[in-house]
């Protein structure tokens, strides 16, 4: 081929185009191997189509390298490197038609057609090549070593492909999430717009490029981007992006939450119906919206207030659809809607905030957050930091834990010789915190253990302190959780604490609640036994209150039993609970109990409850608690 023929022809021509191609492919590998990619069929379809595309591109600068050098190259390799070009473009397209079937939840005979159909068009776009070169109808070279174009088939078979899967992806587009389907569809319709401009001015340098947009819209919102293909929805981490994001913006965010225990933690997967009625929730009522997949049963909605100016009644009609919607499925929820404060934004704690409202919540309720909210939950957040640092410091005498005791008026000597000792905290930021407040905390996130280990080494210090001080010193309770009566070191944990202060183990007692758990029973039961071998007094402590079951009280070998302020109560306002509240003190005391009333606060009280067969009692009549370094107001020195 002359000099003259060859600036002719590869002037339709530049390798730019390939080789960005190349390269991009290159990256998708690396990007590929780096990120995190759960290897189903699909994500190996689109592996294969990568691969294709990048020695499609090799061929395609091969193929336009030897048309310059038209009787150098035989042409045998000419159309052999052309053809396999146009088929390994017309193989990822017959992929991408496969790789729709999963995500579009096509049926099997919808999608054994559309395989049918594919195929054929595959094998008649080959057949074509081959034959349109071998009948000279497509392209050729002559025996002048003039390359002809001939019948464009290429073009052809390339918008028949694309507008096969552009009718597949519109037609059953409801089943996968709107914004998915805009990039996919969009990405098609900048790949096709740029063939179209290359037929038009007779270019062919970016024919492999029109490919990558597609393989990129999905590799970005299925693979390496955290959508969810059937929700719509991102994860966790996508969250806390979009929180940091806006809280540098100064965005105001509304947040809706929904959590549904049946779908957490379980692996459960959500029925199509609901999948359904989630993407069409999450894209009918705000504008812009992202959904967030926080863990199996929770999802978070967000849209930004700004673009939502009207975004009460907007959640007011959502949240109708959904009571319309709910009789349907009938599933537990637990809904939140929480605008962004500025204050959970800057330690990105939405999840956390929520998680607390949640806790809080009785199922199929609704809660609208409120500053007292924001507010009580970054309370709840100190306490938690503040416990988890008592907790690793274990000081046994860190300020902060501090032990308050009720006296307890012993009518038979007619004297106060033993107390009841209690929690509470006192932090800098909140000040005095009550039991009812941080045990629960304490429970969950099991700091309980070492707030008893120092209540109990404060109370033992404070016994051998008043009894080196001539104090008579019967014995301070100390109550224990059944978190701590599982502890295997317990046993040991409290012999080694009284033997260090030096005390009598008569003078401790240990006061617990009854559970309803059979595990816990015998774990109960064992400790006891272990314990009162050394001396130590048990107390069954709030009898009356929840559940008492009678056989196993009377199984465990407690010492003492405390009836609850409630049925002191209940003896003064009917008289057939006087006399079955009687009956039952009675029956202890017969059994060699000692029945201790909590909750005395008048002299009729008190005298009630000694005419049931009282042996101990404890009540804002006699003391309010107060710190143990004031017990030595009550109790007596030894003569």
């Amino acid at each position: 081929m002359n000099a003259g023929n060859m600036i002719v022809y590869y002037e339709n021509y530049t390798p730019v185009g390939d080789v960005l191609v190349l390269a991009i492919c290159m990256v998708f590998v690396a990007l590929i191997h780096t990120a995190y990619i759960n290897r189903t069929r699909n994500f190996l379809y689109l592996r294969d189509m990568i691969v294709i595309l990048f020695i499609a591109a090799i061929t395609d600068i091969v193929y336009h390298m030897s048309m310059n050098y038209i009787g150098e190259v035989p042409n045998f390799f000419i159309y052999f490197v052309r053809i396999s070009f146009h088929l390994g473009l017309f193989s990822i397209l017959w992929l991408y038609v496969l790789y729709m079937k999963a995500p579009l939840h096509l049926e099997d005979d919808v999608n054994r057609r559309l395989f049918i159909v594919a195929t054929i068009a595959l094998d008649l776009a080959a057949a074509s090549e081959i034959l349109g070169t071998l009948l000279k109808f497509g392209f050729y070279i002559d025996e002048a070593g003039q390359p002809h174009a001939g019948f464009p088939m290429f073009p052809i078979g390339y918008f028949f492909y694309v507008g096969m899967l552009l009718f597949i992806i519109l037609r059953y587009r409801s089943r996968i999430y709107k914004q998915i389907v805009r990039g996919i569809v969009a990405t098609a319709c900048i790949s096709i717009l740029i063939m179209v401009i290359q037929q038009l001015y007779g270019q062919s340098s970016f024919t492999a490029a029109t490919y990558l947009f597609p393989i990129f819209a999905l590799l970005y919102l299925v693979h390496s981007n955290p959508y969810d293909i059937e929700l719509g929805s991102v994860t966790e981490s996508a969250f806390e992006e979009m929180i940091t994001h806006s809280y540098e913006k100064k965005d105001e965010l509304l947040l809706m939450s929904m959590y549904m225990h049946d779908f957490e933690g379980n692996g459960r997967k959500y029925p199509r119906e609901i999948q359904e009625a989630v993407r069409r929730f999450s894209t009918q009522f705000f504008k812009t919206t992202t959904l967030f997949q926080i863990s199996g049963g929770h999802m978070i909605l967000v849209a930004n207030t700004a673009k939502n100016p009207d975004y009460n009644e907007r959640a007011q009609r959502m949240l109708d659809m959904f009571a319309e919607t709910y009789p349907k499925y009938r599933l537990d929820y637990k809904i939140v809607f929480t605008k962004t404060y500025n204050k959970i934004s800057a330690d990105n704690d939405y999840v956390g905030f929520i998680h607390y409202l949640h806790d809080r919540m009785p199922q199929n309720s609704f809660c609208r957050a409120r500053d007292k909210d924001v507010k009580d939950y970054l309370e709840h957040k100190y306490i938690v930091s503040e416990l988890a640092d008592i907790s690793s410091r274990n000081d046994m005498n860190d300020p902060r834990v501090e032990v308050y005791c009720q006296p307890v008026w012993n009518i038979r000597n007619k004297s106060y010789d033993t107390a009841e000792a209690l929690m509470r905290l006192k932090l800098p930021d909140l000040g005095m915190v009550f039991p009812d407040r941080f045990i629960p905390i304490a429970e969950r996130h099991k700091y309980i253990h070492t707030l008893t280990r120092i209540i109990l080494y404060k109370t033992c210090a404070q016994i051998r302190s008043m009894i080196d001080n001539g104090y008579r010193v019967r014995r301070i309770s100390v109550n224990f959780s059944v978190f701590d009566l599982r502890d295997e070191d317990f046993t040991s944990t409290v012999e080694r604490i009284i033997k260090e202060n030096g005390v009598e183990f008569e003078q401790v007692a240990i006061e617990i609640t009854e559970s309803q758990n059979a595990k816990d029973f015998e774990i109960i039961k064992d400790r006891i036994g272990e314990l009162k071998d050394f001396g130590i007094k048990f107390y069954l402590d709030d009898f009356g209150t929840g559940y008492s079951n009678f056989e196993r009280i009377l199984e465990l070998p407690f010492d003492i039993i405390k009836f609850d302020r409630s049925l002191v109560l209940a003896s003064n306002t009917d008289a057939r609970m006087k006399e079955m509240v009687t009956h039952l003190a009675k029956m202890f005391s017969d059994m060699n109990y000692s029945v201790l009333y909590e909750g005395i606060e008048n002299a009729d009280d008190e005298a009630r409850c000694i005419d049931m067969s009282a042996r101990y009692l404890q009540g804002y009549k006699y003391s309010r608690p107060i710190p143990i370094e004031r017990l030595t107001e009550y109790f007596e020195k030894r003569a």
